[in-house]
């Protein structure tokens, strides 16, 4: 099954794709975060805590084996 995924309404260049996560408990968080696909707009909506928050700086993370804790 296909679906059109939504366009960001403050670049209306790139489009919005969801990210998923897991909770402190390890149950799965699905649609945790939106995230605009055009790297120069960076337009970003997150839940954290039952909170929602927009166009946070988004850190870029190399991996060498190991998940930080946190991004700055």
């Amino acid at each position: 099954m296909e679906f059109a995924l939504p366009k960001c309404h403050k670049c209306n260049a790139g489009e919005l794709v969801p990210l998923s996560d897991f909770g402190s408990g390890g149950a799965p968080i699905h649609f945790k975060a939106w995230v605009c696909t055009n790297p120069e707009c960076g337009f970003n909506i997150k839940i954290r805590n039952g909170d929602v928050y927009m166009n946070e700086p988004i850190g870029n993370v190399n991996f060498h084996g190991s998940r930080p804790s946190r991004l700055p």
